[in-house]
């Protein structure tokens, strides 16, 4: 039976206040993140009614000047008289801040919407908004401009149809840049649509000369979304392990699949609000997953093969999976607001599992054999990696400061005003000793290529020689000893040549970085240096030049002969005297550095898998396909 979902059902808890005035307040930023995140708030209100049933097809259009129109075929904004604020429903959802139907339990029973703003805020941070809802024949419509509304709701037309369209601008008084990315606004309806299985989601860029569309629809769901996630790597088992079930009102679907590499690929989702940071539905469903497979393994021949139980690192290795929940009145706490504290979850999540990969092990005897021998080799190299940190630990004791010998340290202690530059090379790592501000800036030459970290195990880095020196320096551990809280440098610039030798070593880097100390990504801690390419001198004036660009800008606008202007092209940093190095690369008042960012988690782990795993033919594909952006390829 349909849930009446009418006028009544929206309950107000507080009026529209100073969104205009405070935007980062309500979506984090006034950057390209919080542009992207008005999208997000209009499309979790189509996918809300997607969750009770009501909606099967969501459209996300970009309209040329950015214009962004969303439209649904649930139920519609209810558009009757409200019973309280005597004003359409539909006018209160637009202009009241937490208004809506996510209130009413009879409405929607679980909700996403992590921060419950909701569209009001979009229509607040929009120079325009409009709204058409089609309803019991009906094409209710309202303008608002500046979050207030131009006119009364009023019927402009009939329609067969039912649903809701959303049109809007963002106010470029507001935002940073209005012009929205088709990637990133892909990548999460993608998400969304593998979580709501048989939801088809399309997105069409309206702004090019032919329009591109994409469209999403996974009847598989969670089935479907590890094979996505795996689709560069070789897998244990072709078919993923999946399973689903609700308990106490939590509805929990879990999607696995291992592969044969060292890493472990887990996204956890709580009414499609991807939980970053973890939480009790994680911590059960990890629970779980341990304690069945170490069952399985103390009842198998390979028990005699170790001395040691399980330990969840070593039956996550390889790993690959996505837990959905759906939870009535979700707790989110920690810093991003972005992890589960509802702790009957737990439970709830480790019970159901645990029955569920029982019955799927009894029933598939070959594939629990392929889990327990990988986990084995893993444990196998977990105390090999244990006796090599012991063994570092020991060494270190016996030395003064336990800092690499080549570290220039700074003499700040303060993490969160010192910063280190791992610079490529001897000659540069000279320069750049001679011309840091010594207070903040700490200097690490590195000295040949490291390894890439994608295809060997913790056991073979911990003690590796190329990597030692950065992890002795950064202070923080790495992997499950891995503590962000005791980072001794909250800026970690990578430094390299700008040729294809510096690419590779900055790649190499980002790899160990994104595998063994995420959070420095997730948390903005690595940046890219971006060092000159070009001095010119102009009647003994010298300027730099970044880029081609800038330096014919720079010729051009001199107005002399090119042939009469001394231009120097830098094949490297050590060619640059150490006063030319801070004046151009490290005087933090001039200099242009790059921070890293890890936006989407799912792209960040298809991009590594890609191009640094041992899959050869994934990676020929990305080249043919993107080798025609390449712009300069070995400078």
């Amino acid at each position: 039976m349909e849930s009446t979902y009418s006028a009544t059902s929206i309950q107000v808890l507080k009026g529209l206040e100073a969104v205009r005035k405070r935007p980062g307040m309500y979506i984090g930023s006034t950057g390209i993140d919080g542009l992207h995140h008005l999208v997000y708030e209009v499309v979790d209100n189509s996918i809300d009614e997607a969750f009770a049933n009501y909606c099967d097809r969501i459209d996300v259009v970009l309209e040329k000047n950015d214009i962004v129109r969303v439209t649904d075929n649930g139920r519609g904004i209810p558009t009757g008289i409200h019973p309280v604020e005597k004003v359409s429903a539909l006018e209160l959802v637009m202009t009241k801040l937490h208004a809506g139907g996510k209130f009413d339990k009879n409405t929607y029973k679980v909700s996403g919407g992590l921060h419950g703003v909701g569209v009001s805020v979009v229509n607040a941070l929009s120079s325009w908004c409009e709204v058409s809802v089609h309803q019991e024949g009906k094409i209710h419509y309202q303008m608002y401009k500046t979050g207030l509304p131009v006119d009364d709701v009023k019927i402009i037309g009939e329609s067969s149809l039912r649903g809701t369209v959303v049109r809007f601008a963002a106010d470029s008084s507001i935002f940073e840049t209005t012009v929205y990315s088709f990637d990133v606004l892909a990548n999460r309806l993608r998400e969304l649509a593998f979580l709501n299985k048989g939801l088809l989601i399309t997105l069409t860029d309206e702004r090019l000369t032919t329009p591109k569309v994409h469209e999403f629809k996974f009847e598989g769901g969670l089935r479907e979304f590890v094979t996505y996630l795996n689709k560069n790597k070789a897998v244990l088992h072709p078919e993923p392990i999946y399973f689903g079930g609700t308990r106490d009102e939590v509805e929990v679907e879990v999607g696995i699949q291992y592969n044969d590499t060292f890493n472990e690929t887990m996204f956890a989702f709580v009414n499609g609000i991807n939980t970053r940071e973890g939480g009790t539905h994680l911590i059960g469903f990890k629970s779980a997953l341990t304690r069945i497979l170490n069952e399985y393994f103390k009842k198998s021949k390979l028990v005699k093969k170790l001395d040691d139980t399980l330990s969840g690192d070593d039956v996550r290795e390889g790993l690959t999976a996505v837990l959905s929940i759906k939870v009535p009145n979700p707790q989110f706490e920690g810093q991003t607001k972005t992890k589960l504290g509802n702790t009957e979850v737990k439970g709830i999540v480790d019970s159901l599992c645990a029955d569920q990969l029982t019955l799927f092990f009894e029933t598939n005897p070959g594939i629990i054999d392929k889990l327990l021998e990988k986990s084995v080799l893993a444990a196998r190299a977990r105390i090999a990696a244990r006796q090599a940190r012991e063994l570092t630990r020991r060494k270190s004791a016996l030395e003064s400061s336990g800092l690499p010998g080549k570290l220039a340290d700074c003499s700040e202690k303060d993490p969160s005003k010192c910063e280190i530059y791992i610079v490529e090379g001897d000659s540069a790592g000279g320069s750049a000793k001679g011309g840091r501000d010594r207070s903040i800036q700490a200097i690490l030459p590195l000295w040949g290529k490291m390894m890439n970290v994608e295809k060997t195990r913790i056991d073979k880095v911990i003690g590796n020689d190329k990597l030692s020196p950065i992890i002795q320096s950064l202070g923080c551990g790495i992997g499950v000893d891995f503590d962000v809280s005791k980072l001794r440098y909250h800026k970690v610039i990578i430094m390299a040549d700008a040729d294809v030798d510096g690419s590779h070593i900055r790649t190499l880097l980002l790899t160990f970085f994104y595998r063994y100390m995420t959070d420095l990504l997730s948390r903005g801690h690595v940046y890219l240096a971006m060092p000159p390419l070009y001095k010119i001198v102009i009647d003994k004036k010298v300027q730099y030049a970044y880029d081609d660009a800038e330096k014919d800008r720079i010729l051009a606008e001199s107005g002399k002969d090119p042939e009469k202007v001394a231009i120097q092209r830098y094949k490297g940093l050590g060619e640059m005297n150490p006063d030319q190095l801070w004046e151009t690369t490290m005087d933090p008042s001039k200099r242009n550095i790059m921070q890293v960012q890890m936006d989407d988690a799912v792209e960040a782990e298809s991009v590594f898998t890609t191009l640094m795993g041992e899959q050869v033919e994934p990676r020929r594909q990305f080249i043919e396909e993107n080798a025609m952006y390449v712009s300069n390829l070995d400078v």
